[in-house]
């Protein structure tokens, strides 16, 4: 302790008095005998801090016992207390009182959390910084969601998915693609191309992002979705597994479209149920595929037009975007052409019926006076 070094050392000087003692005393709220007596144990055993108090702190032994029964402090006891009866030889087992109190100062709330709960739980206690602010397309992030609501596809209830692209910096929903099934690689190409083609449609944002942030998606980081990327010189960052928090601005968008959208549509799924497990409206008629797919993108306007996040100060996505004066890297109609047609890398002879695939011919709009089918 600093206080009791400054007081030995005047003290081995000769310059102590009591007046220093008193002004120590008062500075740290002690009795004046307290300090004298601290003066004391630094002659006598030369040491300048307090005597670390004899109490029972949790152990390795305990840390393995806590994690085998779940974090359950009373088995974690009725353990010890069975281990000591078979050995005599071991340490005096604390009460259960004790190990509680142990427990809370020895491990932290994650720590707690995770033993019971598993390692998601503790993750909810962890520190997470922000990233700094940056400017519009400097980073896209990009995710598959699974709705859960059960809509019509011709006749069958299925749960369909969304993909879709952000910009991190103005919170603008750039691109999306909806599937009825589990989405591929056609449904990234076509939410990249709705993203990076400002044109109408789509627009007033999109063009060429610095890079695109995605969580080991086989979907997203196959050959034909980083190739094309690639060639417009765009990195697609591949994140660790499991770390939702490295693209957080995705995630939040994916927890805003099922609090603000999704749990409003009949058949949602994660609606709370009744006694049994029953839902609560079984009978609910479920959206058209077409209907659901008309909703969802009502939604994205909404959220690009109106929506307020605190984030943007007051200003809604689009206006955030407006703002900002970063150039904004556009690509030729003629470049995006072909963009979500996947090249097999197959040579095809052209012959005078045109390009055979899949049964079908296939010829270019140039001027030829043949009618295209396209």
């Amino acid at each position: 302790m600093a206080a009791v070094q400054r007081l030995f050392g005047l003290e081995a000087r000769g310059e102590l008095t009591s007046g220093h003692v008193r002004l120590v005393a008062q500075a740290l709220g002690k009795p004046e005998r307290t300090v004298w007596r601290w003066l004391a144990a630094a002659r006598a055993e030369g040491r300048l801090d307090r005597m670390p108090a004899g109490r029972f702190t949790v152990t390795a032994e305990v840390r393995q016992l806590l994690a085998l029964w779940g974090g359950n402090a009373s088995r974690v006891h009725a353990e010890l207390v069975e281990r000591a009866r078979k050995d005599p030889g071991r340490p005096e087992v604390p009460s259960l009182a004790t190990l509680h109190r142990a427990i809370r100062r020895d491990l932290t709330a994650g720590e707690r959390a995770g033993l019971r709960q598993g390692e998601k739980a503790r993750r909810a206690h962890d520190v997470f910084a922000k990233r700094p602010p940056t400017h519009r397309n400097v980073v896209w992030e990009s995710d598959h969601k699974r709705v859960p609501v059960q809509v019509d596809v011709e006749g069958e209830l299925v749960c369909p998915w969304v993909t879709w692209f952000i910009d991190c910096a103005t919170k603008v929903i750039v691109g999306v693609a909806v599937t009825p099934h589990a989405p591929s690689r056609d449904a990234v190409l076509a939410a990249l191309r709705s993203a990076i083609d400002r044109r109408a449609p789509y627009g007033p944002a999109g063009g060429l992002p610095a890079a695109i942030r995605v969580d080991r998606g086989k979907e997203f980081l196959c050959r034909t979705v980083t190739g094309a990327m690639g060639a417009f010189a765009v990195a697609v960052i591949d994140l660790p597994a499991y770390t939702p928090h490295l693209k957080g601005t995705v995630e939040a968008l994916n927890d805003s479209v099922e609090e603000m959208h999704f749990v409003l549509l009949p058949r949602y799924t994660h609606r709370p149920k009744l006694t049994g497990g029953r839902p609560a409206d079984p009978d609910a008629p479920a959206l058209t595929f077409a209907s659901f797919v008309s909703g969802l993108l009502d939604w994205v306007q909404w959220w690009n037009n109106e929506h307020r996040p605190d984030a943007l100060g007051g200003r809604t996505p689009l206006q955030a975007w407006a703002a900002d004066p970063t150039p904004v890297a556009d690509v030729p109609a003629e470049q995006l052409a072909g963009f979500a047609l996947e090249d097999d890398g197959r040579e095809r002879t052209i012959t005078t019926h045109g390009v055979r695939w899949h049964r079908r011919d296939y010829i270019a709009c140039n001027g030829l006076p043949k009618k295209c089918a396209w």
